[in-house]
């Protein structure tokens, strides 16, 4: 018998799990197509399988090249009603040829990651799009994509913005990146990061987890920001709040975590010390200038896996992670989030989903981004809660009358 690339992450989605069972029963998605594009690996082997499970035809395509784990779309693509638009060290070029191959397949729901296949539907492939019920993006890069096409009035379809639901970024931004981004650059570099001095680029939800994370076992942390109260906010956490030219001095470990382009730049490379280490944390493969590190290169080698090295013409070396991609997933020992993170996102995602074809308002919504109802995020930490066998208090009917209403303390 094969082996089960998903037997081990099963065992830590009881959420995944529960909706498995519960709308196995119901088949909700019975008639749709459900278009997923994600990182391919593990967990988001359960999270298709949940979607097929609850009565899906699904198509899936990778958000990253790089990523894609053989095993997981081999096993994915044998099961009847799933097909796979994917393949083991994809380039980038056929990566782009497979989301336009799937998106032909006339997918009535898109979940989205980085907003891959939901630019390409609205841009190129408009009346395909207009018979899209709805869509969920569960990344900061993708929202900040659908952003800009909801200014625009580029969207076509309704869109709910699952990045920015309480129970996917204070979980899945803050701990899954943060844990899993330190993870892989400790088991790439095999180097300590106690007592070095680890700059984050960014502090939002993802930079917030990384700082936190390598302060917590005892790096040194600066954060650079160009928001004011971000920075004040990281300030205010206890890092120290430099410029990236400034920070380009003195840093050991440098991490991007922002959704920009040329966060780190040529002239900062020129600041940094001997065997400096250089990685990214967010979505797309932008925010590191590779260009400028090739141009100021006087040779390049590998000496470890997953590492490559820019000798520079002073006799500096300096260390790039996963060739710029996301080191928590396209290095060669990474396997992404932790399971118990990923299922709470994956949750929120089906969650969308369900909404759009199911739900109290998804078939009524006009096209946009929208955030994800209340509701919604409630009844998924609800079910984290249950599979924890945690209990917490309800309120009393005079608490819920006291906090609903506007008149003075005193008449209660």
């Amino acid at each position: 018998m094969s082996a089960d690339p998903l037997a081990w992450t099963r065992d830590h989605t009881p959420i995944l799990n529960a909706f498995q069972e519960e709308y196995g029963r119901e088949r909700p998605f019975e008639g749709y197509t459900v278009a997923v594009a994600t990182h391919l690996e593990t967990k988001s082997g359960v999270f298709i399988e949940t979607l097929h499970e609850a009565g899906a035809d699904v198509v899936f395509a990778p958000s990253e090249p790089q990523s894609t784990h053989g095993d997981v779309v081999r096993y994915l693509d044998g099961k009847d009603g799933i097909e796979s638009f994917a393949e083991e060290g994809m380039t980038d070029e056929a990566f782009d040829d497979a989301q336009h191959r799937l998106l032909e397949r006339e997918p009535d729901v898109i979940l989205d990651d980085g907003c891959e296949l939901i630019a390409k539907v609205c841009a190129d492939h408009r009346s395909i799009a207009e018979g899209v019920i709805g869509g969920g993006e569960q990344t900061t890069a993708g929202i900040h994509r659908l952003e800009a096409m909801d200014r625009d009035e580029a969207l076509v379809f309704p869109v709910y913005g699952v990045n920015d639901t309480p129970m996917k970024h204070f979980f899945d931004n803050v701990h899954g990146t943060g844990e899993s981004s330190l993870a892989n650059v400790a088991i790439t570099t095999n180097a300590t990061l106690s007592g070095k001095t680890v700059v984050v680029a960014g502090y939002g939800y993802v930079g917030r987890g990384v700082a936190r994370k390598a302060r917590g076992i005892g790096a040194q942390t600066i954060v650079t920001e160009v928001d004011s109260r971000r920075a004040l906010q990281a300030h205010m956490d206890g890092h120290r709040i430099t410029s990236m030219a400034e920070a380009a001095e003195v840093g050991d470990l440098f991490i991007t975590a922002t959704g920009n382009a040329d966060v780190i730049r040529e002239d900062h490379f020129e600041r940094m010390p001997d065997n400096a280490t250089i990685c990214n944390a967010g979505h797309f493969d932008v925010e590191i200038d590779l260009d400028g590190l090739d141009r100021l290169a006087t040779d390049v080698s590998h000496p470890k896996d997953g590492v490559t090295r820019y000798h520079l013409d002073d006799g500096r070396r300096l260390n790039l992670l996963a060739q710029g991609r996301l080191v928590n997933l396209t290095g060669p020992y990474s396997q992404g989030h932790p399971a118990e993170v990923m299922d709470t996102t994956f949750a929120m995602m089906f969650m969308a989903g369900y909404d759009h074809v199911a739900g109290e308002g998804g078939t009524s919504l006009e096209p946009g981004l929208y955030a994800v109802p209340d509701r919604l995020d409630r009844a998924v930490a609800d079910q984290k809660l249950d599979t924890l066998d945690v209990t917490i208090d309800s309120l009393t009917d005079r608490q819920r009358e006291y906090m609903e209403s506007w008149q003075d303390a005193d008449s209660y």
